[in-house]
């Protein structure tokens, strides 16, 4: 693994999605947090609200990117970095992928999640099988006509790429 120069900036960063973990905790969400720093300075921060929101996608890393988005009026985070106070789960590392965020810094490890009960790796498993041994199935259906609005998005001149 890759040791960057860690800042005492960025320790400080670290220590606010941890404090909005814990906050969360006390609040009755789940222990996780995060923040999305751009230019050395905070511009988003959540925490983890599945419970609360009675939303699955609710973790802190999409919650936060959430919140990014929306103050930056972009979808593209690029120059943002995210201090998440657990390693993401396979669902938020997507986002942050899709987000384009520049650099991931975490606390907790996936296995430190897993001795408390948030086990990510049946996701990672579930991944790396075939469609048709997965435990939820997958089924392709009316591919032809689904084909239609990718064609009319490639015809489309005036379209925002992402």
């Amino acid at each position: 693994m890759s040791k960057m120069n860690i800042t005492e900036k960025d320790r400080e960063f670290m220590r606010e999605a941890i404090r909005l973990a814990n906050e969360s905790v006390k609040n009755g969400g789940g222990p996780f947090g995060a923040v999305i720093v751009k230019d050395n300075e905070i511009i988003a921060g959540s925490s983890n609200s599945v419970t609360i929101d009675n939303d699955p996608t609710a973790h802190a890393e999409v919650n936060t990117i959430r919140q990014a988005c929306k103050k930056l009026g972009t979808f593209d985070l690029s120059g943002c970095v995210i201090y998440t106070s657990c390693e993401p789960c396979p669902m938020c590392l997507g986002a942050i992928y899709w987000a384009k965020i520049d650099r991931i810094y975490y606390g907790n490890n996936r296995t430190d999640a897993r001795n408390i009960d948030f086990a990510d790796d049946f996701i990672y498993d579930e991944l790396n099988r075939q469609f048709d041994e997965r435990t939820i199935p997958i089924i392709p259906l009316l591919r032809d006509e689904a084909l239609q609005s990718f064609r009319l998005w490639q015809e489309k001149e005036d379209k925002t790429e992402y």
